[in-house]
């Protein structure tokens, strides 16, 4: 099936109030503008380098997503324009955000990235570390960075109650949250949980964000 073909597929099981990042990375330009040209407007990269090259060669009004680990010495290169960064996981880098953010004379939108699967290769804040984060209230001293949600990924298992659990375990962090600091800024809105495999629990424990690669451009 074509990348069209796919997108179009997706969408007949995704509701529209929840936002589809095509996650385009290691896929060529082409493969992107036949998304684009269907109407996809917000993709995803995990890495700068190929995100800084793409975004010049392709539409101005894409949404770009950094979806990836986020060096700090690499935030630069994307602070002029990204959409969105899906892994904020230190304190570090926020104020490293902050400072290119204030550089390019924008707030950048970043989501609180937590750590609750069963795998010590995912990174994030742990439910705990992201409490004594926002606790700390440094944030509040970073008027460039806008936290706008949070993110995190289900264990990489056939056990779907347990992939369930943890995107409800998410969600209940986001409403924690939401409730403590956040009650009155309407920015901190987004849910980002669910991948090509496991989208569609995602969204039943109520992710609004949800980032999607091999369903739509196959596999690498």
């Amino acid at each position: 099936m074509s990348v069209k073909a796919n997108i179009d597929t997706l969408r007949e099981s995704v509701p529209s109030e929840v936002k589809i990042v095509a996650v385009s990375k290691f896929h060529s330009n082409n493969e992107i503008l036949e998304a684009y040209n269907d109407g996809q407007l917000l993709f995803g990269e995990s890495r700068v380098q190929e995100l800084a090259a793409k975004q010049p060669a392709l539409p101005a009004d894409i949404e770009w997503h950094f979806v990836g680990s986020l060096q700090r010495n690499k935030v630069k290169f994307i602070a002029p324009f990204v959409h969105l960064i899906h892994s904020l996981d230190n304190e570090r880098l926020m104020l490293e955000i902050e400072k290119q953010a204030a550089a390019n004379n924008r707030k950048i939108a970043c989501l609180l990235q937590l750590h609750v699967a069963d795998e010590e290769t995912k990174s994030g804040f742990s439910p705990d570390e992201c409490r004594r984060f926002l606790a700390g209230g440094n944030w509040r001293d970073c008027p460039h960075v806008q936290l706008a949600g949070v993110m995190g990924m289900a264990t990489y298992t056939d056990d779907l109650e347990q992939v369930r659990s943890e995107f409800r375990l998410i969600k209940s962090l986001f409403d924690e949250f939401k409730q403590q600091y956040f009650a009155d800024d309407e920015n901190f809105k987004e849910v980002s949980m669910g991948m090509s495999g496991d989208y569609g629990i995602a969204i039943e424990e109520g992710a609004t964000i949800i980032r999607v690669g091999t369903l739509i451009f196959g596999e690498r």
